[in-house]
C-alpha cells in the first residue's frame, strides 16, 4: 500500500464545493477556514471523479485486487429446487 497517495489540491480533479480554495504562494488555502486546505478532514473536498476516499487517499492511486481463479461453476455448487409455474414449464424439480 506504499503506492497510495493522499489526495492534494493541486490535483486538476480536486474540486472545493465551497469554492473557497485558493493559492498562497505554492500553498493551498481554504479562505472559508482560514488555515491550509487539508483535504483529509475537509467535508467539502471532492473529487470530479469521484476517486476521494473516505481516508483522503486519491483512489487513482490505489491499485485493484483481483481473483482469476473464479470458475462459474463453483459459484453453484448447490441445486437451487424450483417449484411452482416454473417447475411445470422447465419440468425439472431442481436447476444448476
Amino acid at each position: 500500500m506504499a503506492n497510495n497517495e493522499l489526495c492534494n489540491p493541486k490535483c486538476r480533479t480536486f474540486k472545493c464545493t465551497k469554492r473557497a480554495l485558493t493559492f498562497r504562494g505554492k500553498t493551498a488555502w481554504c479562505s472559508w477556514t482560514n488555515e491550509p486546505c487539508d483535504p483529509k478532514g475537509c467535508t467539502y473536498a471532492m473529487c470530479h471523479k469521484r476517486q476521494l476516499l473516505e481516508n483522503g487517499v486519491c483512489g487513482l492511486t490505489v491499485k485493484r485486487k483481483t481473483r482469476d481463479n473464479t470458475r462459474p461453476e463453483d459459484m453453484f455448487k448447490d441445486e437451487i429446487p424450483v417449484r411452482g409455474k416454473l417447475a411445470r414449464k422447465t419440468g425439472e424439480k431442481s436447476i444448476f
